[in-house]
């Protein structure tokens, strides 16, 4: 990590571990182009200048720089305040005093701890990602991939979810790009094979008597034909030209994968750091373009996910160790509606770190055995003591700042309950390391 402090707010974030190949994602400043520098703002209130070369270097990601990596940044540790300093610029105020607990009670020296804390406290937060990085030619940019005009297999397991698929089967026959496969794995009860005929697609369905969607989604890999895997929910609206962005993004950037942004609602707006391209630190399987040779390379998804969650941020940051290229691209939109039945809903809990039964294992195992398997226990940890107090309030609440520092009150109360609650995860999550990946090559 560029900061030491990010180990205690992104623990267990894609980029805080080098690729295969040693790289990062971070460029060296020193050897970016004028026209990219230009574009970002050095701060002087760092005290060194390494911090300050730091911090452009993770403006210059953040904001949509997709680095070089033959010119990566060498790490190396700053000073306490240059730390402090950058946790304020780029987090809200109360994080930053989450930070100064975390070091006091870890024994850090006070004195230190504490000046460094105030003698930031003038830093404001900054207003980096209202000026992404401009990738100016891609108005104008012609596809020759789309001329090419390769066959893409879209992928769309399915659960009880009928009303819904209608309306995604109908946006997929108004793309304005034709050349595609639609493969449902269908896993409803009752199966209504006759539900599929009205469809003027190229559609295979098949069906699935096991309720699991990762063997669903690993079945249709296997069936497809197509170059390039366009992963897809059931509960999804899209507009025309979604099949040909993706295609797009990937021929633009040379990319291995292109990630799709989500809206919940109609008319709202893309949250501001998926607004424009960067390398994505997230893949999610409802929106993403990957091409074949990646599950080639790599194997097919994971089953020890299934019927928990995080089996897409399992296969991105895998894709990412081995060196694949993901962009976040906002012009790949889906309007997901997370609907209140079928799906994911009927197999297990659909947040990862917030439970049906109170004396479940929190968060669900399979998060734990993603944290350990690549981040390491402590970083897992981190990852627990970041999150879990902000989870005890309802997902309805998951962006009410209020009722999250309510949650962590809450918490305290609960403390015992919690205790036992994550200790359950971390002795399940044991057991699927010791039986470790369950992850199947693409014949």
């Amino acid at each position: 990590m560029l900061f030491k402090f990010l180990k205690y707010l992104q623990p267990t974030n894609y980029f805080s571990l080098k690729n295969n190949a040693g790289e990062t994602v971070f460029p060296d400043v020193n050897q970016l182009p004028f026209e990219i520098v230009n574009q970002l703002e050095r701060d002087e209130r760092f005290t060194s200048n390494l911090a300050s070369e730091y911090d452009m270097s993770w403006q210059a990601t953040q904001k949509g720089f997709i680095a070089n990596t033959k010119d990566v940044i060498t790490i190396e540790s700053l000073p306490v305040i240059d730390n402090y300093i950058f946790i304020r610029k780029y987090f809200n105020k109360a994080w930053v005093f989450y930070v100064l607990f975390i070091r006091l009670v870890s024994f850090k020296n006070p004195f230190k701890e504490i000046t460094a804390f105030f003698k930031s406290k003038n830093v404001t937060r900054s207003n980096y990602l209202k000026s992404p990085i401009k990738h100016k030619e891609w108005n104008v940019f012609n596809s020759s991939l789309i001329d090419k005009n390769p066959l893409v297999s879209i992928i769309i397991p399915t659960l009880n979810r009928y009303k819904y698929l209608k309306d995604v089967l109908e946006d997929l026959e108004k793309q304005d790009y034709n050349n595609f496969e639609v493969l449902v794995v269908d896993q409803s009860e009752p199966f209504r094979e006759d539900f599929y005929q009205e469809f003027k697609l190229n559609l295979k369905v098949s069906y699935q008597k096991e309720k699991a969607l990762w063997l669903a989604r690993n079945t249709a890999i296997q069936s497809s034909k197509g170059d390039y895997i366009l992963l897809f929910d059931d509960d999804s609206r899209v507009e025309s030209d979604w099949i040909s962005e993706h295609l797009k993004c990937l021929d633009f950037f040379n990319a291995d994968m292109s990630s799709g942004v989500s809206i919940s609602k109609v008319g709202a707006k893309v949250p501001a750091n998926y607004s424009f391209f960067k390398e994505s630190d997230q893949l999610d399987t409802g929106n993403v373009m990957i091409k074949r040779y990646v599950f080639e390379k790599i194997g097919l998804f994971d089953r020890q996910f299934e019927k928990q969650r995080m089996g897409d941020g399992e296969y991105g940051l895998r894709s990412y160790l081995y060196g694949f290229l993901n962009i976040s691209n906002p012009y790949a939109m889906r309007l997901h509606l997370k609907v209140g039945s079928g799906g994911l809903r009927e197999m297990g809990s659909w947040d990862a770190f917030r439970t049906k039964k109170i004396f479940a294992a929190k968060p669900i195992p399979s998060v734990l055995y993603l944290f350990r398997s690549y981040y390491g226990n402590s970083n897992a940890r981190w990852a627990l003591l970041r999150n879990i107090p902000m989870s005890i309030m309802p997902y309805q609440f998951k962006t009410n700042k209020f009722m999250l520092v309510l949650g962590i009150f809450v918490s305290i109360l609960l403390l015992p309950i919690v205790i036992f609650q994550v200790l359950k995860s971390w002795r399940l999550s044991s057991i699927k390391l010791k039986k470790g990946a369950l992850i199947e090559t693409l014949d």
